[in-house]
């Protein structure tokens, strides 16, 4: 762990958790999901079902999904309860499949269990529930000491302490500074001020430091660093997948099958295609003997590579021999909850028609 200057590593953990908190007190983000300083804690469920959205995904984007999940499923007996389609429609567009499948596992779970753990390792129990989902649900909903590291957290501390190695293997040093300086009481708070503050001060690029109130201890901003934190590993090129989706249409339906549960886009309603998701390149072959066309090409971004999605369109087709699935309605198709890459596919289905 590398510092300069008058850093919180030569002082007192305590006082920048109290300069932190105090400012926290007047600067709360206002949030769906979040109570305010100084009032009753909040439901568990909903600390978690934001906290799983809101992994890998911003804040603005989340909104609406939770919103729409708390009036389908207001509490966790009910999305236990759910049934899986309906909860992976609902999820559709969110990306990042899995953590809707985990949701419900940990939600059928939890129900099982007559309601969630209150610590940390409890919670680490669960299904689906990873190191930072754990702790931010210890803290914030039943407040017990808790080490919260997100993204947002990832940038304050490795700028607070100058911590120069780069992640992904820095997190290690960035997770022992945050213990540091998380207190015992207030941990909850805590760890959404360290969110606020990264998401408002300490910024990617050109973060605030005049405004920071705890600039003081800054290891970076005594060194005028403070952009060059956290240090990243050079990103590798992603390679690209190439594949077909086939628009199977019949009496003004459109054939939708249901994805496997486990891979990608698992348990999710989506278009036919040649599998492209389980090999470097799809092999195009249509599911059934037919009179195709091209319709076009869509281009979709995973985390881990890009895809090159060609669409072929069924004239006439020989329908007995059908792969198992559901017609749906193409005037309503944008409710089917597809996933992202096979609504554009559809989008550019109907301009096709």
């Amino acid at each position: 762990m590398q510092t300069s200057g008058e850093s919180v590593g030569n002082g007192d953990g305590d006082a920048v958790a109290a300069s932190l908190l105090a400012w926290y007190d007047v600067n709360a983000r206002r949030l769906p999901w979040r109570v305010l300083p100084n009032e009753p804690a909040p439901d568990p469920y909903r600390v978690w079902l934001s906290e799983v959205m809101l992994q890998q995904t911003t804040v603005a984007a989340v909104r609406a999904y939770y919103a729409k999940f708390l009036e389908l499923w207001p509490t966790v007996e009910a999305l236990a309860a759910a049934e899986d389609a309906d909860v992976m429609a609902a999820w559709a567009g969110l990306g990042y499949y899995a953590r809707a499948r985990n949701l419900l596992a940990c939600a059928r779970e939890v129900a099982q269990r007559g309601g969630f753990p209150r610590t940390e390792a409890g919670l680490r129990a669960l299904p689906g529930l990873g190191a930072y989902t754990a702790a931010a649900v210890a803290a914030i909903a039943f407040g017990e000491r808790a080490v919260v590291v997100d993204a947002n957290v990832e940038r304050v501390v490795s700028r607070l302490f100058a911590i120069a190695e780069p992640l992904p293997g820095g997190r290690t040093a960035i997770r022992a500074a945050t213990d540091t300086i998380t207190p015992d009481m207030r941990a909850g708070d805590f760890a959404q001020a360290m969110m606020d503050l990264g998401s408002s001060i300490c910024t990617v690029r050109a973060p605030r430091c005049l405004l920071c109130p705890v600039s003081g201890p800054c290891a970076a901003r005594a060194a005028g660093t403070a952009e060059a934190y956290p240090v990243k590993a050079a990103k590798k090129a992603k390679p690209t997948r190439t594949g077909t989706a086939f628009w199977i249409e019949r009496d003004g339906a459109v054939l939708l099958v249901q994805r496997e549960g486990k891979g990608m886009l698992g348990g999710m309603r989506a278009l036919p295609d040649d599998g492209w998701s389980a090999r470097t390149d799809g092999h195009g072959t249509p599911p059934i003997a037919g009179d195709w066309r091209t319709a076009g090409m869509i281009r979709h971004g995973f985390t881990h590579f890009d895809l090159e999605l060609q669409l072929m369109l069924c004239g006439s087709a020989d329908c007995a021999s059908l792969p198992p699935g559901e017609f749906w309605p193409v005037d309503a198709v944008e409710a089917a909850g597809l996933p992202t890459v096979f609504a554009k596919a559809a989008r550019l289905a109907l301009a096709n028609r």
